[in-house]
C-alpha cells in the first residue's frame, strides 16, 4: 500500500466538505423553481449550514478524542452521506433544509477536525508538510471548481446529481477508511454541557451577526427585521453590533469556564491555554485572513461576471478555473520550497502575491472584461493561496503535541468559518453601500426626470438590491419610464456596479495587506533545519 493512500482518502472527504459550501450558490435559481421556494429561503439554508458548523465544531473535535479519530471520521462521513442523500431526494424546501443545512453540517463537524488530526497521525516531518499541502490544494480546488461543477451539472443535468455524487464519494471514503492509520485510543472523558452551550451560542451569534451585516447594517440600521410591523432597532442601532458583542461576551464566559475546569482537574472542551502558543496563534490568524480574502473574492467575482457582464454559471466557472490550476500547482511548489525557505518566508511571499492579485483584479474590472488582466489576477490569487495552503496546516499542527491535534483541527474549522463569514460580510457591506452611494449620486446628477430622482432617493436610503444589469431596462419600463430614460438608468446602474466593485477590490487589497501583520510568528526555520534540531535533541543524553 502506498504511503499516500491515507491522504487520498482524507483528501476525497475534504473535497466534498468544501465543494458542498460553494456548489449551491450557482444553483439557487434552479433549486428555487424546482422546489417552489424563494431565494430568501435558500439564502437562509446556506446561512444555517454555516451556523451549524460554527455551533458544534469544537464539540465535533472533542468527540474525535472520545470516540477515536478514525471512528469519528467514519461516523461523520456516514452522517454526511445521509444528509446528502436526503438533499438529493428532497421533494420540498423543508426536507432540503433538514438534509443539507442540519444533517450535512453535523456530519462535517466530525469529519473536518478528524481530517486534520489523522494527517498528523499518518505523516511525519517533510511528508506531513506535503500531506497538509495536498489537503490545502484540495480545499482550494474545491472552492474554485464548485461553481464550474455546479454550473455544468445544473445546466446540462440536474442539481440533485451533485449530492448523489457526494453520497457515492463518501461511501467510498467509509469503505477505505481502514487504510488510514489511527493509534489514538477512545477516551472516557465527559463532555461539559455548559461549555458546549456557551461556545455554540457565542460562535453562532458572532457568525450570524457578521452574515447579517450586509442586510441589517454594521452600526446604523438599514433593512432592520420586523416583528408585527415594528422595526427592531434597539437605541436606533442595527442588531448586528448587539449580536456580535453578546457572542463575544459568551465566548469570554466560555474561556473563563475552561480555565476553571482545568484548574480543578476536570475535562475541558478546549484547552484555551493553546492560544498562548505564538506559532499557533499566528497560524490560525493567517488562516482566518486567508479565508476572509477567499470568501470576499468568491462573493464579488460571480456578481461581476454574472450580474454585470451577464455570463452564465458555466462561463463563470471557466473564468475562475485558472485559480484552481494555480492553487494546485503552487501547493506543490510550496512543499518543494519548504526545503529551501522557512514557512514564514513562503507565507509572506504568498501574502504579497495575494496583494498583487487583488491589484490585478481591481485593474480588470470594467464594463468589458479585461480578460488578460483578469486571468493574471485569478492565476496569481491561486498561486498565493497555494503557497499559503502548503504551509499553514503543518504550522498549526506542529505547534502542539499529538494529543491536541483534534482540538487544533476544530480550531482551524472555527477560524475558517469566522474568516469566511467576515470576508463575505465585509465585502458584501462595502459593495452594497458603495453601490447605493454611487447609484444615488449618479442619478441625482443625471438628466432623468425629477420624479425618478425622488423615487431613487427614497428607495436607496436602506441600500440597493444587486440585480443583473440586463434586467434594469425592463424594471424601468415597467415603472413607466421612456425607452431613452430606461437606457440612461441602465447605463448609470452598470457604471455604479463597476465603481462599487472597484471599491470592494480595494478593500480586499487592504485585507491582504493587513494579513501580513499576523505572520510575524510563523516559524523562521526550514523543515530540514527543524528536523536536524529535533534529532540532535533526541540524541542528547
Amino acid at each position: 500500500m502506498s504511503k499516500w493512500t491515507a491522504i487520498a482518502v482524507l483528501g476525497s472527504a475534504q473535497f466534498v466538505m468544501v465543494l458542498d459550501s460553494t456548489v449551491m450558490n450557482v444553483s439557487i435559481s434552479t433549486v428555487v423553481t424546482d422546489l417552489d421556494t424563494t431565494v430568501a429561503a435558500m439564502q437562509s439554508a446556506i446561512t444555517f449550514y454555516t451556523l451549524t458548523m460554527a455551533a458544534v465544531m469544537l464539540l465535533g473535535a472533542k468527540l474525535g478524542d472520545i470516540w477515536g479519530r478514525r471512528r469519528a471520521f467514519v461516523i461523520g462521513a456516514i452522517v454526511y452521506s445521509c444528509g446528502s442523500l436526503l438533499t438529493a431526494l428532497s421533494p420540498n424546501f423543508a426536507v432540503l433544509f433538514l438534509g443539507w443545512s442540519v444533517i450535512e453540517g453535523l456530519g462535517a463537524v466530525l469529519v473536518i477536525p478528524a481530517i486534520a488530526a489523522l494527517v498528523a497521525e499518518n505523516y511525519r516531518d517533510r511528508d506531513r508538510v506535503t500531506a497538509y499541502a495536498i489537503i490545502g490544494a484540495v480545499s482550494g480546488a474545491a472552492v474554485a471548481a464548485g461553481p464550474l461543477i455546479g454550473g455544468y451539472v445544473t445546466t446540462y443535468l440536474n442539481w440533485r446529481y451533485v449530492f448523489v455524487a457526494e453520497v457515492v464519494i463518501m461511501i467510498g471514503v467509509v469503505l477505505t477508511a481502514r487504510l488510514i492509520s489511527d493509534t489514538s485510543k477512545p477516551s472516557s472523558t465527559r463532555i461539559d454541557v455548559p461549555s458546549v452551550l456557551l461556545s455554540a451560542a457565542g460562535l453562532v451569534l458572532v457568525v450570524y451577526g457578521m452574515l447579517q451585516s450586509k442586510t441589517w447594517g454594521w452600526i446604523l440600521p438599514k433593512q432592520a427585521p420586523e416583528i408585527n410591523g415594528t422595526r427592531i432597532e434597539p437605541l436606533g442601532l442595527s442588531l448586528v453590533p448587539y449580536l456580535i458583542l453578546l457572542g463575544v461576551f459568551l465566548l469570554w464566559l466560555f474561556t473563563g469556564r475552561q480555565r476553571r475546569l482545568r484548574e480543578t482537574g476536570r475535562a475541558t472542551l478546549l484547552d484555551v491555554g493553546m492560544f498562548s502558543i505564538t506559532q499557533l496563534r499566528s497560524g490560525l490568524s493567517v488562516l482566518g485572513a486567508q479565508y476572509a480574502f477567499t470568501a470576499g473574492v468568491f462573493f464579488m467575482i460571480p456578481i461581476y461576471l454574472q450580474m454585470t457582464l451577464g455570463l452564465n454559471a458555466l462561463e463563470t466557472g471557466l473564468k475562475i478555473f485558472p485559480l484552481s490550476i494555480a492553487l494546485i500547482l503552487f501547493s506543490v511548489v510550496g512543499t518543494r520550497l519548504s526545503t529551501l525557505w522557512s514557512p514564514r518566508r513562503t507565507v509572506r511571499v504568498g501574502q504579497l502575491v495575494l496583494v498583487g492579485s487583488a491589484v490585478c483584479l481591481l485593474g480588470s474590472v470594467s464594463l468589458d472584461l479585461r480578460s488578460v488582466v483578469f486571468g493574471i489576477g485569478m492565476f496569481t490569487a491561486g498561486a498565493a493561496l497555494g503557497l499559503l495552503a502548503s504551509q499553514l496546516g503543518n504550522v498549526n499542527m506542529s505547534s502542539v503535541g499529538e494529543e491536541r491535534t483534534s482540538e487544533v483541527g476544530g480550531l482551524q474549522g472555527v477560524f475558517q468559518n469566522l474568516g469566511s463569514s467576515l470576508g463575505t460580510a465585509l465585502i458584501g457591506s462595502v459593495l452594497i453601500a458603495s453601490l447605493s452611494t454611487s447609484f444615488h449620486s449618479s442619478v441625482q446628477s443625471s438628466s432623468l426626470p425629477d420624479s425618478v430622482k425622488s423615487a431613487v432617493s427614497t428607495q436607496t436610503e436602506a441600500g440597493i438590491a444587486i440585480v443583473p444589469v440586463s434586467s434594469v431596462a425592463g424594471i424601468a419600463t415597467d415603472a413607466g419610464l421612456s425607452s431613452s430614460d430606461s437606457a440612461e438608468l441602465t447605463t448609470i446602474y452598470s457604471e455604479s456596479q463597476v465603481s462599487s466593485l472597484r471599491v470592494s477590490f480595494f478593500v480586499l487589497i487592504l485585507v491582504a495587506l493587513g494579513s501580513l501583520l499576523f505572520s510575524r510568528n510563523i516559524p523562521n526555520q526550514t523543515v530540514a533545519r527543524r528536523e536536524g534540531k529535533a534529532r540532535a535533541a533526541r540524541q542528547t543524553p
